[in-house]
């Protein structure tokens, strides 16, 4: 019988992300500190407004780039937030959450060969995305030196002749990095010089801490280089509304469109009127829970600090990135001792690339009580390790 399976996709990992998942759901008394996802329940006037739209019978298709009000608001958002001018009837489209727009785009732009510089440790998304739109990944391995920051000498020593994409994933996750205005115009500078064009995931942007987020697409001359990425499952907790949005230049826009037309026709109806009263309405939402998040971060790095956990100091999204080389174990060895021994799950920083191996990524997208109980346990597993070590 002929193989019915594309190479191609067997070839693909699954997420390194979800094994730990599956392992906490099924056992008892375990914590989790390891999804990237916010623990507050979507605020009570955007399920309202959901709530409404089915009561009020508009549960039909919407326009193929999503509804004209929601899209005419995320406009007004993004140039009241950061800066930014999009045409909301050409230059915009709503997707399925910021997932389906990080595939369009690849498949919209590349053709065979074409090269994507990737940025690791990064989002487990970025790069099966790249060859299934028969792109050739190129890994950049961020370092903890640069505080895990893209450095433009490092865009600049991987660009060859076919080069196309720049995958810019800040604030990110796993490592919480951020990308200040300096390092985006030095970054802008290699990429307008070598004719490249960026993907932009900002899915995180709301969620930084002492620092404004900056866009790319704000530099002079990359706007029209940029796709710009994000959407509602961070900033407003929705990731179950599976809603997020890219603003780019028409021509990409229109093609991204016609990929969307045929694989998903429109983003979800019930999900595009709660973001329109998020966008209208929600600003107040944003930054209470952005405030909770950076005192949980502030805790989190602090307990570490006192184990003698080496950590930098992020300064986005919402996890924390420690290192473990001192134990002399590979991260999956880690995470699998912890959760057999102390019932704490966190994720191998290998599961967003070889470069996060001696590495774990830990989220504080959790309660305080949860957190405490859970860096109690940790304490007590790597006083366990080092006094192996001693013996």
């Amino acid at each position: 019988m002929r193989n019915p399976l594309s190479e191609r996709i067997v070839g693909i990992e699954p997420s390194g992300i979800r094994k730990f998942f599956d392992i906490v759901s099924e056992m008892k008394d375990a914590i989790s500190l390891g999804v990237g996802e916010p623990d507050f329940d979507t605020p009570w006037h955007i399920r309202d407004e959901g709530i409404f739209s089915l009561e009020k019978g508009r549960t039909f298709y919407t326009s193929n780039a999503g509804l004209k009000e929601l899209r005419m608001e995320i406009s007004n958002y993004l140039k009241r937030r950061f800066g930014l001018q999009y045409d909301y009837n050409h230059e915009m489209l709503l997707t399925v959450g910021g997932s389906e727009a990080i595939d369009i785009a690849m498949r919209a732009m590349l053709d065979p060969g074409d090269e994507v510089l990737i940025p690791q440790p990064s989002f487990v998304s970025y790069e099966p995305c790249a060859i299934l739109a028969n792109g050739t990944p190129v890994i950049l391995d961020l370092k903890e030196e640069n505080e895990f920051r893209l450095t433009a000498e490092e865009v600049e020593a991987a660009v060859t002749p076919r080069t196309k994409i720049l995958v810019l994933p800040f604030p990110n996750n796993p490592t919480g990095a951020i990308m200040e205005r300096e390092d985006l115009e030095a970054v802008a500078r290699v990429v307008q010089a070598h004719d490249l064009y960026v993907i932009s995931d900002e899915i995180y942007g709301e969620l930084t801490y002492g620092k404004d987020h900056v866009s790319i697409a704000s530099i002079p001359g990359m706007q029209e280089r940029t796709i710009l990425i994000n959407g509602f499952s961070k900033s407003h907790a929705m990731t179950g509304w599976r809603l997020g949005y890219a603003c780019g230049p028409r021509l990409i826009l229109e093609q991204m469109l016609k990929i969307h037309q045929f694989a998903i026709m429109c983003a979800p109806t019930t999900s595009q009127y709660a973001a329109l009263e998020a966008m209208k309405n929600g600003d107040g939402d944003v930054e209470k829970m952005r405030e909770e998040y950076d005192g949980r971060r502030k805790y989190v790095l602090h307990r570490f600090r006192e184990m003698g956990l080496k950590c930098f100091e992020p300064y986005g999204a919402f996890y924390l990135f420690p290192g473990i080389q001192e134990f002399g174990m590979t991260s999956n060895a880690f995470a699998e001792r912890l959760l057999a021994e102390e019932k704490v799950a966190v994720v191998p920083g290998t599961a967003f690339g070889a470069c996060g191996e001696g590495y774990l990524r830990v989220s504080y997208a959790y309660s305080l009580e949860d957190l405490k109980r859970a860096l109690e346990r940790i304490e007590h597993f790597i006083c366990r390790l080092r006094n192996e070590k001693k013996q």
